[in-house]
């Protein structure tokens, strides 16, 4: 061996094994999410490739049921668990007759354990214990968050990527060292969705599909950026600056509302819309290339409500192509909250034998995504 080749031998990276074993045989995981206004219900399998070592992994089901509330109006915990209660039964029914097995079947089931809101969280939570007693099914706890990366994960095939998570309660930067999710950056105030939530609310935006999808459509209508505070904070944003400014012009004198008569002085609606956007877009995006360079990383993985944003994964993909990288995103189906992403994490933590006692089974209104082992990650 030449003294050329010694040095690249000893320099070669040594690929890191997957502790996650090739199943024997096919596995199925029912998942309940319901952290917020979103109740979901799915039912996933994991089976061994019959062409290679592989897991296939197979979405049987994945159904939703949303509450809405009228215009200018939030939802409370206490209505949204009421909408839960008189859901949850037909959403789960739903979700076992379209993926066509038996609750023999199942191998464990899955529910969101946090974070969230309290009262809609126990609904799920007790529902999957009352399940868990009827049919003999060992349960398993799931953080909100890690469901997000892992489906997204699953979806895109996206491998080691920066994750940027945005939702109506989070706002995170994620990388993953170590088996653990680490934040690397994230709001010090009210998350992204909150933001734009809190603001339609204030313009009278409907809040059917969503008040950020409304946004999102009426902001490409605008034609002038306002001034509004940059709130990056080092790796961290603030965005309650933010939410007061822009809703202050909501105050100005210039200010007109929807389909109103338009002249150059005026701030129509739309403007605010796009101008809240393209600013809080800005302060993400800003963030996490900071993240990608401070890890060596090229891709980002968008997860989360507020990843369903076209205008948010073009900035992101803007940026990333500007460092030779790729932006990986799923449609709404996965990205909006869903039980199918309670599922694929509650599977892999019981591939990796991390079944949840039913005295542990309590949920949890704060739960960090960095407090959770990922014992299925190299």
């Amino acid at each position: 061996m030449t003294t050329a080749q010694a040095s690249s031998s000893s320099t070669t990276v040594k690929k890191k094994v997957s502790p996650l074993t090739r199943p024997s045989r096919r596995l199925l995981c029912l998942g309940i999410e319901g952290s917020a206004n979103k109740l979901g219900c799915g039912i996933i399998s994991h089976s061994p490739s019959p062409s290679n070592s592989t897991t296939k992994v197979t979405v049987l089901s994945n159904v939703r049921h949303t509450y809405i509330t009228p215009p200018g109006e939030g939802f409370l915990p206490s209505d949204t668990a009421r909408h839960h209660r008189d859901w949850i039964v037909r959403v789960i029914e739903e979700a076992v007759r379209k993926a066509g097995v038996r609750w023999s079947e199942l191998d464990c089931i899955a529910f969101t354990k946090g974070p969230g809101m309290g009262t809609p969280l126990q609904v799920g939570a007790l529902v999957a214990r009352t399940l868990s007693l009827l049919h003999d099914i060992p349960l398993i706890g799931v953080n909100h968050c890690v469901g997000h990366i892992e489906m997204g994960r699953q979806i895109t095939s996206s491998h080691n990527p920066i994750v940027l998570y945005v939702s109506g309660g989070n706002t995170q930067v994620i990388a993953y060292s170590q088996q653990r999710y680490r934040i690397f950056g994230e709001t010090l105030d009210i998350a992204i969705g909150n933001c734009l939530d809190r603001f339609a609310r204030v313009i009278g935006l409907r809040n059917d599909p969503s008040p950020g999808y409304n946004i999102e459509v009426e902001a490409k209508k605008g034609k002038k950026l306002v001034s509004l505070p940059y709130g990056t904070k080092g790796m961290d944003v603030s965005l309650a600056g933010i939410l007061h400014s822009v809703e202050s012009y909501t105050k100005d004198k210039k200010y007109i509302s929807w389909d109103q008569p338009t002249s150059e002085d005026v701030i129509t609606a739309y403007d605010l819309c796009y101008s809240l956007q393209e600013t809080a877009f800005a302060m993400l995006v800003e963030i996490t290339e900071r993240a990608m360079a401070h890890v060596g990383a090229r891709d980002v993985l968008i997860v989360g409500g507020v990843g369903c944003n076209l205008r948010l994964q073009e900035m992101m993909g803007i940026m990333a192509s500007e460092r030779n990288g790729r932006v990986f995103a799923t449609d709404q189906s996965f990205c909006i909250d869903n039980g199918i992403m309670i599922a694929q994490a509650g599977l892999l933590a019981y591939r990796m034998g991390q079944i949840t006692p039913l005295e542990k089974t309590g949920v949890t209104q704060r739960y960090r995504t960095d407090a959770v082992h990922v014992s299925w990650r190299a």
